[in-house]
């Protein structure tokens, strides 16, 4: 993922943790996702628990931890920028977001299927989504708050910027995955994919019908000024809804994840009603992509 800036090579002799690359920090956010959409052991299959406990929810806390962390380290010396960036409408954040969209990973339907063959029907599928997006989402505002039991550090304002472009490139993976759960998924290059799902982001609902017949249009616009402004009013709010889990002790921890869970699960519950009234673009789309039959023969010539 872009997030931010290149990192740049550390100095010869420089002690302390390697930089992470933005490549890194995308694979880690995925991979957060992923192991949260799977469902607790013994639970029905393509049925979803709502909540994680025990080993597992810390696992998920420690992890979602660090990647605000790898975060905040590559916004480097344009940390305090970005920082500034929340409290003054959410420029720098917005910029940040905008150079990240087409670096997050989306998996397609096939891969979707593949990956959740419990799922027997779209709405299935989008529960498994939505379920991992929100424990995703609550694994990075609960790391954030744990950070908080400390009285508040310099670098707190810079973690909660970090947890906001992390969240937000969870909900953004999250759209683009419903809009190939229900057969509506953007046209175009990987660019103007991910600005056609970044524009519905900040409109919370499905990707403009414009967006899917003519791509490059939609990507010109998304690089705009109407998006800009929607993304970062977007994300000021987003950033001021975070500011209670710098709260001392764990209580931060809890209402961190509370916010985040709460926010992505309104969020996803807005987006997949507009995309379940509007119908999949080709009728047959499901069946096209259902995974492979163990043992089945492959057709002939």
């Amino acid at each position: 993922m872009a997030l931010f800036r290149k990192p740049g090579l550390r100095k010869p002799g420089r002690r302390g943790p390697a930089e992470p690359t933005p490549e890194h920090v995308a694979d880690e956010l995925a991979g957060l996702v992923e192991e949260l959409e799977r469902p607790t052991p013994g639970a029905p299959a393509g049925a979803p628990a709502r909540r994680v406990t025990g080993d597992r929810a810390e696992r998920a806390r420690r992890r979602g931890a660090a990647l605000v962390a790898s975060v905040a380290r590559l916004l480097g010396s344009g940390g305090r920028v970005a920082a500034k960036g929340a409290a003054y409408g959410g420029r720098a954040l917005a910029d940040q977001l905008v150079q990240a969209a087409p670096r997050i990973p989306v998996r397609d339907l096939a891969t979707l299927r593949a990956q959740h063959p419990g799922a027997a029907d779209p709405d299935r599928l989008a529960d498994l989504l939505i379920t991992g997006a929100c424990r995703a989402s609550g694994a990075l505002g609960a790391g954030v708050g744990a950070a908080a039991m400390l009285p508040v550090p310099p670098a707190m304002p810079v973690e909660i910027a970090a947890e906001t472009l992390a969240v937000a490139a969870v909900e953004i993976k999250l759209i683009a995955e419903l809009h190939e759960v229900y057969g509506v998924p953007a046209q175009g290059t990987a660019t103007q994919r991910a600005f056609a799902y970044l524009g519905a982001w900040a409109n919370r609902r499905g990707v403009d019908g414009a967006a899917l017949v003519r791509p490059a249009g939609f990507a010109a616009m998304a690089l705009g000024s109407e998006v800009r402004q929607q993304v970062r009013k977007r994300l000021t709010r987003s950033s001021l809804r975070r500011l209670p889990s710098l709260t001392p002790l764990l209580v931060g921890a809890g209402i961190g994840a509370n916010v985040n869970r709460r926010d992505t699960r309104r969020l996803a519950r807005e987006v997949r009603a507009d995309l379940r009234s509007r119908g999949p673009a080709v009728p047959a789309y499901w069946s096209a992509a259902a995974p492979a039959v163990p043992g089945e023969a492959e057709p002939h010539d």
